[in-house]
Parts: C-alpha cells; structure tokens; sequence
C-alpha cells in the first residue's frame, strides 16, 4: 500500500487526526495537511463520558448505546497511540440529581448515589495536549505544516494545492472544523459543509486545585487535567469568534462555586474559546461525502470529538478500504442528510 500516493487528511483536529492513525495502522500511507495553531480540539477537557452525556442531553438509548461504542474502544486506541487514559469515577451535584440519575439506570449506565451526589464510573478523560502529541508523534513526518488553497479531483484521486505546492493523493480526507468548504469540492459537499453549525466554547484553565474528578452540575463543569483543572463550558450557536469574553467567564465561575459547593475564591485562571461544529442530528459526519471519488468527510463531532474521535477514525477507514463499517459507525454516514 505504501508504494502508492498517500491518502491526505486537511486538518489535525481530533477526527483527522484519529482518522490518520487509522489509516496508518492499518498500513497506508498518510498524510495530514494542517495549518498550526491551536483547534478546538486543544481547547477542552477531554471527556469521554457517554454516561453523563446522555444523562444531560437527553438522548435516546440508541444514541447513548453509540456513545458507549465510541467509549469502549478507547482502551485499545490508547494503548496503542501512546494516549493517557484516566478511568476514574465522575460526579454530578447538585440540583436535578433525581432526574440524572433516573436517566443513568434506563441508559444502563453504572450509578451510584451519595446524597444529591450522583456517580458513575463509565465516563473517562484524556487530555487534550497530551492525546494530540501522542497522536502527532505517531504519524511522524506524516503530519505537515500547510495552507490549503484548493483541491482538484482527478483519475484516480485528487490534487491538493498548499503553500504554492501540489500533492497527489490517492484519497482526501476533510477534516478541516468549521472552516469555509475547500475551493474544488464538488457542489453537494460544499452544500453539506456549508450547513454545518459554527458552535463557540469557552473554558478556563487553573492550576488549583479544585477538584480530583470531574464534577458536573447545573450550568458548569469543573475538571482535572494533568496538573491543571478546567472550568468550563459553554456552548454558544452561531459564534465563531475565539476572544474569550470576562464576563462569560465570570458566570461559569459563579456556576462552578455552586456545584463544588463552595465560596468564590480568587483564581488565576486562563480563559479559552474554541469554535466546533455540528451537524443537525449531533452526530459527526464519518465517512464518503455525498458526492465525488475517494472523497470522505471527518467533521462536525459537536462537543463529543474527543468521545468519537476513534470511532469516527475507524468508520473512515473502512469506507476507504471498502469494508462494511459496524452498525455504529454507519450512523455517522454522511449522506444520512
């Protein structure tokens, strides 16, 4: 595989850069065009949490079953991607604590109650900088500093134009955010890039030591990270600026006192935006786009990229190679839309 042109991935955030190591393992030849600079993907905390994500949000048990497949493969992609993994147990406090924990049981998750304290330990973490590293360090010299200007189809694949430089590829990969739809991509996945929603999140970042686990409850979030702990998030449609705002701040720092159960204390604290996408369903797109060869999609994880990101990895690599994804990953099809 590896004598013929390398299947090029746009981007390094979480999906593309899953999507790399996917292809890479599985022998082939890689090659990840991204611009620098920090993603969204950087500015999180990592969660991988089907238990309380599908408590928060509401979701079906179809939906919650997906986010438990996205979890169960971590370990393996961990191990082998160099990632650390954090399993330890995670909380929700405070009010509405009948209500998720209702939920946890009929998603069959593992629950557990301390007073108004509802606990499980099917949510994990990783961290960010720390799983990005790992996964460029994997790929090596695969992952490139570039500007993609335009892309051509071709017999046989696709050119791509970065920083006055052409590159043959014999598949392209987009996984580019929510950036603008790449100048050559064929109208119907212009169209599908173009309906993905722009979605604002602000965290902040402090190295006190507030928490040992991570701690939800109404309206924040409070998360360790290494040596650092996350405040965080919002969740803001529609915005796509990255300034982080002082006031936004100083209400998620109201919210997260409350569910720490605490008085307000000074911090020096950090505060980070990053915009994601989303699509209409909240799912990622993961797999061939609606239109053109060798043209797959790898974008739009909401805020679950980190939860999905093997998942929707995996998902791309069988529809390159020509396999039959598994019943999960087939959700994320995108010409579901």
């Amino acid at each position: 595989m590896t004598s013929s042109p390398p299947i090029v991935i746009v981007g390094a955030g979480v999906l593309g850069l899953c999507t790399a190591f996917a292809l890479k393992q599985r022998g082939h030849a890689v090659r990840v065009v991204d611009p620098g600079g920090s993603n969204a993907s950087a500015v999180a905390a990592g969660m991988i949490a089907p238990a309380m994500e599908s408590a928060i949000d509401d979701l079906s048990p179809d939906q919650a079953r997906l986010l438990k497949a996205g979890r169960d493969l971590w370990q393996a992609f961990a191990q082998s991607a160099g990632i650390a993994l954090t399993q330890r147990p995670a909380e929700w406090r405070g009010g509405q604590a009948d209500r998720i924990a209702a939920r946890l049981v009929t998603l069959g998750f593992d629950v557990a109650r301390d007073g108004d304290r509802v606990i499980t330990t099917d949510d994990w973490q990783v961290q960010p900088d720390q799983a990005m590293a790992a996964l460029k360090t994997a790929l090596g010299e695969a992952v490139v500093t570039g500007e993609v200007a335009e892309v051509q189809a071709m017999a046989g694949g696709w050119r791509i134009a970065a920083d006055g430089r052409w590159i043959v590829a014999s598949g392209l990969v987009v996984a580019t955010g929510v950036a603008p739809a790449l100048t050559g991509l064929p109208t119907a996945t212009r169209a599908l890039i173009d309906a993905i929603q722009p979605i604002r999140g602000q965290i902040g970042v402090t190295r006190a030591l507030l928490v040992d686990r991570v701690t939800r409850g109404p309206g924040a979030y409070v998360a360790p990270m290494g040596d650092r702990v996350v405040v965080g998030a919002t969740m803001e449609p529609g915005r796509r600026d990255t300034t982080p705002d002082d006031q936004t701040g100083r209400r998620m720092l109201e919210a997260a006192w409350r569910v720490l159960e605490r008085s307000p204390q000074s911090l020096d604290i950090q505060w980070r935006a990053g915009v994601r996408g989303a699509t209409a369903d909240g799912l990622p797109l993961a797999g061939p786009a609606p239109d053109g060869e060798s043209l797959f999609l790898a974008l739009a994880p909401r805020r679950n990229g980190w939860l999905l990101g093997p998942l929707a990895g995996s998902a791309v690599a069988d529809w390159i190679e020509g396999r039959a994804p598994s019943p999960d990953a087939r959700a994320l099809d995108p010409r579901r839309f």
